[in-house]
């Protein structure tokens, strides 16, 4: 007789978004048969952009439990309702927590999921940083009671077992974020139509991108001066996004006529469209005292289009892209002028780059491959919590 299958309850706000609720569901159909996957999202969230009410989405192979999120204009204070009390409560094999160790939210997950079944949290916290009270105390609390637990990249690794408040005694691994290869990949006719609607002939010199929000931290001054710096080969740009630089950038556009376009309001079913109208994606982030990049969704969204990437040294960005794009110092105004210069300069080197993206979006970040890796390491801590038991 087959084994009942093992049943997962993963908690997060971010899940109000249909898109973000994608691991689950990946989870949910690599562990057929093995695994239930159950979805705990709010009913109504505050995002960074907009209110945001729980969005469907057909067809979704996980169970999606609509809960209530308290003081969600306030990230590290927000907390849930009771009704995901209640679910905690349920026979679940493992508590996947997507909300960051040291927040209410976080720590209102781990005293509800108890001592009796593991809890496993996912981190993007890659900066050393000094919490006070009670973020300090909810810390320590969620660290001591979690069975294990997940970095986005190798930096929060690092930084978080640097911290010695109890993360390097608890089994880990690196779990990147997915990408949808389906929806994210090289679409010719997409690329030719955004062209178009930007006023673009199909003719003209290559297009430099860039996509993310239009502040400092992401580098955006630097690309800029790069751009203004390059005179030995033409270009166009489309900076694609939207913060507070947009004045300051719509100004450099209209120093630049025709041959930039920013674009704002974009919605995440175009960002494939966009990707494919670049022929390179620029990403210039730039370290903060307060932040550096801690994955950078748009790198594995570009790679997996086969738009080349030309990226900073900052955070997470040269674990995310290896050798499937060029990397250049986050400081280097220099080296962003002749990277920028060399890839516009050499069609051959583009494609090359374009197959080698291709490649590495497939095999380390498509949305089943990172399914799987969850899934693993979940088995994993199950496996071990039954052999310290017997």
């Amino acid at each position: 007789m087959a084994a009942p299958a093992r049943r997962l309850i993963s908690v997060g706000s971010s899940y109000v978004v249909a898109l973000n609720r994608r691991l689950a569901h990946e989870m949910a159909r690599a562990g057929a048969g093995a695994w239930e996957v159950t979805v705990a999202a709010p009913k109504f969230f505050h995002g960074d952009l907009r209110p945001i009410l729980l969005e469907a989405s057909p067809g979704e192979a996980c169970r999606l439990e609509p809960v209530r999120a308290i003081l969600s204009r306030w990230p590290h204070f927000f907390f849930y309702g009771l009704r995901l009390r209640r679910l905690l409560s349920q026979p679940f094999d493992l508590v996947h927590c997507w909300q960051e160790p040291y927040v209410f939210a976080g720590g209102q997950v781990a005293l509800w999921t108890g001592t009796n079944k593991p809890l496993v949290f996912y981190t993007f916290q890659n900066i050393h940083k000094t919490y006070p009270p009670p973020f300090s105390q909810i810390e320590r609390f969620c660290v001591r009671r979690c069975a294990g637990w997940l970095p986005c990249g190798e930096l929060v690794r690092e930084t978080l077992l640097n911290r010695k408040c109890g993360y390097e005694a608890k089994p880990h691994r690196v779990m990147p974020l997915g990408v949808d290869t389906e929806h994210f990949r090289p679409d010719p006719a997409a690329a030719r139509e955004i062209r178009a609607s930007l006023g673009f002939l199909e003719s003209g010199p290559p297009v430099i991108g860039f996509l993310g929000r239009f502040i400092e931290a992401k580098g955006l001054r630097i690309l800029m001066r790069a751009l203004d710096r390059h005179g030995r080969s033409p270009w166009r740009a489309i900076f694609v996004g939207g913060g507070p630089m947009e004045t300051e950038l719509r100004e450099w556009e209209r120093r630049h006529g025709e041959r930039v376009r920013i674009v704002t309001g974009v919605a995440h079913d175009q960002v494939p469209a966009y990707l494919n109208a670049m022929d390179i994606l620029c990403a210039p982030s730039r370290t903060t005292t307060r932040w550096r990049e801690q994955f950078g969704r748009m790198l594995v969204e570009a790679l997996a289009c086969g738009t080349p990437v030309v990226a900073s040294d900052s955070g997470e960005i040269p674990h995310v892209v290896a050798d499937a794009g060029v990397i250049v110092g986050e400081r280097d105004e220099d080296g962003w002028t002749n990277a920028i210069g060399d890839l516009l300069d050499n069609a051959a080197r583009r494609k090359e780059l374009a197959s080698r993206g291709i490649q590495h979006a497939r095999q380390h970040y498509a949305w089943p491959v990172v399914a799987r890796m969850h899934l693993e390491f979940f088995d994993e801590i199950l496996a071990s919590r039954a052999g310290t038991r017997g």
